[in-house]
């Protein structure tokens, strides 16, 4: 579920770090150095927050 508490655009990186219990800050700094690489990382980001329900 999406954060509603935890959130700086979409709080899908909230949602994710509750779930997988980790700082919501270590998510977001994973995905920012996620954009360097090859990959669809904000088309996913962008699936995740149409597809995940809000909390």
């Amino acid at each position: 579920m999406r954060s509603v508490d935890d959130k700086f655009i979409g709080g899908v990186a909230g949602g994710l770090a509750e779930y997988f219990g980790v700082d919501s800050t270590w998510v977001r700094i994973a995905f920012v150095a996620s954009i360097v690489l090859p990959g669809p990382q904000v088309l996913l980001y962008l699936l995740l927050w149409a597809v995940i329900p809000k909390a």
